[in-house]
């Protein structure tokens, strides 16, 4: 096990294997369970939406496979960063680590959004104050607050000190699992099988348009590599509690996806209001019961936040160590010893998105697929190829059939990202998705360019 002692500038080491557990699954878990459940059947049918989590969970337990190697033999802060710089050099690395941050950041963003979908919900008066109209939706002054307040807070924590965000982190996931617990039961009690019609939508265009949307619903297991350095477990640890994160989460989504699909039939799943708490108070018959849904949804909210504002701030803190960003971002606290600055742009970021509206949630989930699922590519590819190049690499946590798995990581991939280009049956929306994108790759220019300036390459 590596040394746990810490000096003044260091990163600390002293996260549980419960907390990187916690901190993955939650990280996974989101809001998105809660709130667009019902978009997942409707575009694809409750079938159709199971196939898409089946085939999309496996393309990531075969990649998380890869990260399970490599952060075992690599724990350093800023995981994809380190994997693809070994492997591929400068260049690559900054463009694999900016996509992922996209990633990163964009989850947080919508959590900041999300989390005055629980607010109104429970105090519908706060949806007061109209901005504008964006989307479709409206956008009000009260849900804006909520989501800045929220995010100030989130952001305070985390630059507090990795151990008080862990601490939170492990407490809102036992939320989540209670939550859970109260559909699939309620669900299993009462639930009938004739509610799951229609069992596909759309066809295979049905099923691609929510196999898109998995990706970001699994991101999350590679915070464990972004924060390798704070971890105080044996290497090879590192690499299975990774690899069973990703398990229970593909699981979760699947018990979703069946709590929701025999509770509520295809009207009830339409119905305005926030899908999962509807289902919860079918199967129970009682309001309480979609309530504490709700509340298990702020959990996922406050989880996948908390660890994408800890992923993205590590992966930013790696880029500037490497002198890939400016330095500044770089900068830990003098007293709490984390990357308070690139916390602070994190929190930025989150602090102006809900001023898009609602509509930005979706918007959001799709863009960043596309980044995430290039990042995985490149991490697979990095994978194969330090297998070659160093093959005698201390790896703690060896992958068995290393070139058959990482083969098929990279292919699925590939597959994955043809499904958001142009001629796809699920495309990313002009201009708004790949506004995105675009606007992430500019800003991620001029400051890698700023940081070449003042320290050229090595």
């Amino acid at each position: 096990m590596a040394d746990t002692q810490s000096t003044e500038g260091q990163l600390k080491r002293e996260l549980s294997k419960t907390d990187i557990l916690a901190l993955s699954f939650g990280a996974m878990i989101g809001w998105s369970w809660v709130a667009i459940a019902g978009d997942w059947i409707g575009r694809g049918g409750s079938l159709g939406a199971g196939i898409a989590f089946v085939f999309g969970g496996l393309a990531t337990l075969l990649i998380a496979l890869t990260y399970a190697e490599l952060a075992s033999a690599m724990p350093q802060a800023g995981g994809e960063h380190v994997y693809t710089e070994r492997a591929l050099g400068h260049g690559w690395s900054f463009i694999v680590t900016w996509s992922i941050i996209f990633a990163y950041v964009g989850v947080a963003a919508f959590e900041s959004l999300a989390i005055a979908t629980v607010a109104e919900h429970f105090w519908p008066s706060i949806k007061t104050g109209f901005l504008w109209h964006i989307g479709g939706h409206d956008v009000f002054a009260g849900s804006v607050a909520v989501g800045m307040a929220t995010t100030a807070l989130i952001t305070l924590l985390n630059i507090r000190g990795i151990r008080m965000a862990a601490i939170f982190q492990v407490l809102a996931t036992i939320l989540i699992i209670i939550g859970g617990a109260v559909l699939v039961t309620g669900t299993s009690l009462t639930g009938d099988v004739a509610n799951a019609e229609p069992l596909f939508v759309g066809g295979i265009a049905g099923v691609a348009g929510v196999l898109v949307m998995v990706p970001a619903m699994l991101i999350g297991f590679d915070v464990i590599p972004q924060s390798a350095e704070e971890i105080n477990l044996p290497f090879r640890d590192i690499g299975r509690v990774l690899i069973f994160s990703v398990a229970c989460a593909v699981l979760w989504y699947m018990l979703i996806v069946y709590g929701v699909s025999f509770s509520l039939d295809d009207a009830g799943r339409q119905a305005p209001g926030i899908t999962t708490a509807l289902a919860a108070e079918r199967a129970w018959n009682s309001k309480t019961a979609g309530d504490l849904l709700v509340l298990a949804g702020l959990g996922g909210i406050l989880t996948s936040w908390n660890a994408f504002v800890i992923g993205g701030s590590r992966a930013l803190y790696a880029l500037a160590r490497a002198g890939h960003l400016p330095r500044r971002m770089g900068h830990l606290h003098p007293k709490y010893n984390t990357p308070w600055v690139a916390v602070g742009l994190i929190g930025l970021i989150c602090f102006l998105s809900p001023l898009l509206g609602r509509q930005a949630l979706i918007w959001i989930i799709d863009a960043t697929g596309i980044a995430i699922v290039f990042a995985y590519g490149m991490v697979s590819w990095s994978f194969l190829k330090l297998r070659k190049i160093e093959p005698d690499m201390d790896r703690p946590y060896r992958v068995k059939h290393g070139r058959i798995v990482g083969w098929a990581a990279v292919a699925m991939s590939v597959f994955m990202m043809t499904l958001y280009l142009p001629g796809s049956p699920a495309a990313l929306i002009w201009p708004w998705e790949w506004g995105m994108l675009a606007g992430w790759a500019t800003l991620g220019l001029v400051l890698y360019l700023m940081a070449r300036f003042k320290t050229p390459a090595r």
